[in-house]
């Protein structure tokens, strides 16, 4: 069993920062990914970004792609979101997951079910 704690969120001005992060506790997976997802006002959740589902690096959605990127400190146990340049688009509750690699497939890591243990949320809102 993994438990996932994650802080960071906030209220901010278009156009500001805010660094998300996800602390796990746990037993670790021989081969875990490591992700974001957000879930925005009326909108299903949505997969944001994930690290250690390919070897060549991370990978993200297209909405957020050039601006949200994913890292992590592995020694730690612990991954970011650095989410630069919010936009009045972005406000949601955004949500830390991991999951075992039991996949080849690249799709498979934007996927929800692919992933077994959740954080609890925070929130992130944006005025103009």
């Amino acid at each position: 069993q993994v438990h996932l704690v994650e802080s960071g969120g906030g209220s901010v001005q278009a156009g500001d920062s805010l660094r998300l992060s996800c602390a796990a506790a746990g037993r670790a997976y021989s081969s875990t990914i490591m992700g974001w997802f957000r879930q925005r006002p009326g909108k299903a959740r949505e997969f944001v970004a994930a690290i250690r589902c390919e070897a060549r690096g991370p990978m993200y959605s297209e909405s957020v792609k050039g601006r949200f990127p994913i890292s992590a400190d592995n020694t730690q146990n612990t991954w970011f979101l650095q989410m630069d340049g919010l936009q009045v688009e972005d406000p949601a509750v955004y949500y830390c997951a991991t999951g075992p690699r039991t996949s080849d497939s690249k799709a498979y890591c934007t996927r929800s079910d692919a992933y077994d243990a959740w954080g609890q949320g925070t929130k992130v809102t944006v005025s103009s």
